[in-house]
């Protein structure tokens, strides 16, 4: 558990920065670079990475189990993941009309993947790891809100090009969720999605 929590730290931490230290980070990247800055950045959150799938994968092998979930929550998470998914493209297709809308779909689509193995696991790690994500995702996108308020910062028009692009983000979201719940999570996380 050590080395799970030590990774949430060191991930969650570097990627909270802006969240609590906002003045800070833009100060520090002004004197160091954005080019170190990302740099350094970078490869604290692959160290916090490595370090939570290492925690993870060690804290499975003995499993604390807090509660057994409903079989109906395995169903909810993979709708909830489905939305996680579509969000999560959203967040790299250009002008498409839920990033215009939504403004940070991938830290949204955090808050659901998070919330969905959070409702459909019920093992201390799971807590531990899915929990961390969500209060993280909460706190980054409030954060994130008030920035664009500030900013005075509202969503465009729709247009022809954002509703090709809005269903191009759909499917793509709903094709990446398909082949993750049918072959990746097996193959990379070691569980089947519904549990067969």
């Amino acid at each position: 558990m050590t080395l799970l929590v030590l990774g949430l730290v060191l991930f969650l931490g570097v990627h909270s920065v802006r969240v609590v230290a906002d003045r800070w980070r833009s100060a520090t990247i002004a004197r160091l670079g954005e080019g170190p800055w990302k740099g350094v950045y970078s490869l604290v959150s692959l160290a916090g990475l490595a370090l939570v799938v290492w925690g993870y994968s060690l804290v499975r092998q003995d499993p604390v189990l807090l509660w057994t979930p409903p079989v109906a929550m395995r169903h909810l998470a993979s709708l909830l993941v489905l939305l996680a998914f579509v969000l999560l493209v959203a967040a790299y297709v250009p002008r498409n009309h839920i990033k215009n809308r939504l403004r940070h779909p991938m830290v949204l689509g955090v808050k659901l993947w998070a919330l969905a193995h959070l409702l459909s696991n019920g093992n201390l790690a799971d807590v531990v790891l899915f929990g961390s994500f969500l209060v993280w995702a909460v706190l980054s996108f409030r954060a994130a809100r008030q920035r664009d308020d500030a900013a005075a910062l509202a969503p465009g028009p729709l247009s022809h090009s954002s509703l090709r692009a809005t269903a191009v983000t759909g499917a793509l979201g709903v094709a990446a969720w398909a082949g993750f719940a049918v072959w990746g999570h097996s193959a990379w996380i070691g569980v089947s999605p519904w549990g067969v």
